[in-house]
């Protein structure tokens, strides 16, 4: 009976990706996500197959961490990287600026809303702190181990990888003519847990049988596709674009971007809230740092009152301490801008690992230094009305998400 029993306690137990809660413990390569559409070759063997469309969206965190790898300025490696997508088959490179820009704005105004109801008389106290939702690790976390404790809180806004394929799905598909189960949409992103992000039921159309992003590669993904095919990055022409003119406000001005290594949810939503709720202009934001480098926090005061309390909390130790306060009903924090990996997206586990001669930490100071060597441009809705990707009307359907 002993023996039995040993037997049944060491009964193998079948794992999936449901069960997965992307804390970066495992899920650092293609082979531990054992995802084959979600892989280099299958990328590559959709674009020989020649039988669809295929749209590539950049990350700005990828482009900078391969700029910094070849010796590029960012500008430089951008272009590049249009030669290079056109060379493979890609017919559209859009740089994911757009859909930041839309995500920044629906999270901002979704912040809104939430910090009105909650002043309200009897208003409902789980809408603040509100969680920034853009980071799939923390998402999962949340689910699987928090649960209702914590899901009321995360905003319900789309990161911009998955804004960016409803825009792709949506809109260009209009726009050119193609049926979108005929475009295959394929993200570039510092992460691997955006392939799990690609891959949720909330963003697959049953009825249209199509998904807003067809596969996610990491920027070392694209790093080793590049050997394989025996490409020097640095090497290569600079193509200008490659996006036949769509989303021309985007496509016809210099790479831009607000702060933030993150995507710049802290400072847009602090900035935001600060103007539209007490009418001040924040110019510079002074920082409070916290006990490690993966915390920061910044607060308005108006006449000794503090009305505006924001902070970052990247790495899982950090995340822990803001759930713990939530439970407790003792969180201060009026908006969290939270990140599973320290050092946040830029320091993602999908970006080109340092070389033996490179010191981690310098070397994220220099792929930070390449990603803020870009214009910043505040986001603002008439660039994306105007661009017609944009409909206050439908951004609810369209770019927010539910959690489980």
């Amino acid at each position: 009976e002993g023996e039995k029993e040993e037997e049944e306690e060491t009964k193998p137990v079948t794992l999936s990706l449901n069960d997965c809660l992307a804390c970066s413990g495992c899920v650092t390569s293609a082979e531990t996500i054992l995802m084959q559409q979600q892989s280099g070759q299958e990328f590559l063997n959709t674009v020989n197959a020649g039988d669809r469309t295929v749209v590539v969206s950049l990350s700005p965190q990828s482009r900078a961490s391969l700029a910094v790898h070849f010796g590029l300025t960012i500008h430089q490696a951008h272009r590049k990287l249009v030669t290079f997508f056109r060379r493979l088959g890609a017919s559209y490179l859009f740089d994911l600026g757009l859909a930041r820009e839309v995500s920044l704005l629906e999270s901002a105004q979704e912040f809104l809303r939430r910090y009105r109801r909650s002043k309200e008389e009897g208003g409902d106290k789980t809408t603040l702190p509100m969680l920034a939702s853009a980071c799939p690790g923390w998402i999962c976390y949340a689910e699987k181990t928090h649960g209702s404790y914590v899901l009321p809180y995360i905003s319900t806004t789309k990161s911009p990888q998955q804004v960016m394929g409803s825009i792709v799905k949506d809109f260009l598909a209009r726009q050119t003519g193609v049926s979108a189960d005929h475009v295959y949409h394929v993200t570039i992103m510092p992460c691997y847990d955006k392939k799990l992000e690609a891959v949720r039921d909330d963003f697959y159309d049953a009825a249209r049988k199509i998904k807003e992003v067809d596969s996610v590669l990491t920027t070392g993904e694209v790093l080793d596709i590049m050997h394989e095919k025996g490409v020097d990055l640095a090497t290569l022409d600079e193509d200008a674009t490659l996006d036949d003119g769509m989303f021309a406000h985007f496509s016809n001005h210099p790479l831009f971007g607000y702060p933030g290594g993150s995507g710049g949810f802290l400072e847009f939503v602090f900035r935001y809230a600060a103007r539209e709720l007490f009418g001040r202009n924040v110019d510079e934001i002074t920082w409070i740092e916290g006990r490690n480098v993966d915390w920061r926090e910044a607060k308005l005061e108006i006449e000794g009152t503090v009305v505006l309390h924001v902070v970052s909390a990247y790495g899982f130790r950090n995340i822990q301490n803001i759930v713990r306060r939530i439970k407790q009903k003792k969180c201060p924090y009026h908006y969290v801008e939270v990140m599973a990996c320290p050092g946040g997206c830029l320091n993602g586990g999908g970006q080109i690992k340092p070389l033996k001669t490179d010191v981690g930490r310098e070397l994220l100071q220099r792929v930070s230094q390449a990603y803020h060597d870009i214009e910043i441009r505040s986001p603002d809705t008439r660039a994306a009305v105007q661009e017609g990707v944009y409909d206050p009307l439908e951004a609810e359907h369209l770019f927010h998400t539910e959690y489980h």
